[in-house]
């Protein structure tokens, strides 16, 4: 078939990691350009190239990126409450990713939401989503709750059992296997 080329905007984390594995596993005609910071993978692919640049960083990462881009996704984004830091982390991403969408005429772009932190940073990740669906790129969003299973080993994943007895109270707090939020992105993305 022909090949398709994803674009993963901090494709190095966590939900990165797992996303890139499950499409993979399950389409061998796809090419996944991971771009971090450092340029590393914990996930090593023939069809997975590593790119190390800003993502922030909009003329220089153009460069770096296959003619033709079917899908981007961002998985960048954590809660800060300093404004200028939370552009840095959360806006510029976003807006970089639309660029870059509409340059390469993609099929859609694909957004981690979140239900689950601070309200200013919930706010932060609805005026982005906002800001993408008025664009004229389809746009696919998953928004999890905490995110557990596969690798993650931290504090927050030994808390898990705890959450899944208040997530009887709450939804929002209900905890997803990132097998579920990687599976929801990926066929919300092939299905555009």
């Amino acid at each position: 078939g022909e090949m398709m080329n994803i674009v993963l905007l901090g494709g190095n984390g966590y939900i990165g990691r797992h996303l890139t594995e499950m499409w993979i596993n399950k389409n061998n005609d796809i090419k996944i350009y991971t771009i971090s910071r450092s340029g590393k993978n914990k996930f090593e692919h023939p069809n997975v190239v590593n790119i190390k640049a800003d993502v922030n960083d909009f003329e220089k990462l153009e460069k770096l990126l296959p003619q033709e881009v079917d899908f981007i996704i961002n998985l960048i984004g954590a809660p800060e409450k300093d404004e200028l830091k939370s552009r840095e982390i959360n806006d510029q991403p976003a807006e970089v990713m639309l660029k870059i969408a509409q340059i390469k005429k993609v099929k859609a772009v694909g957004m981690i939401g979140g239900k689950l932190g601070p309200k200013y940073f919930l706010n932060t990740k609805a005026k982005l989503i906002k800001m993408l669906r008025e664009s004229e790129i389809p746009v696919v969003v998953v928004e999890p709750t905490l995110v557990y299973g596969g690798d993650r080993r931290d504090r927050l994943s030994k808390l898990v059992p705890l959450f899944n007895i208040l997530g009887v109270f709450s939804k929002n707090i209900k905890p997803i296997r990132v097998e579920k939020v990687v599976k929801e992105m990926i066929e919300g993305l092939e299905n555009k």
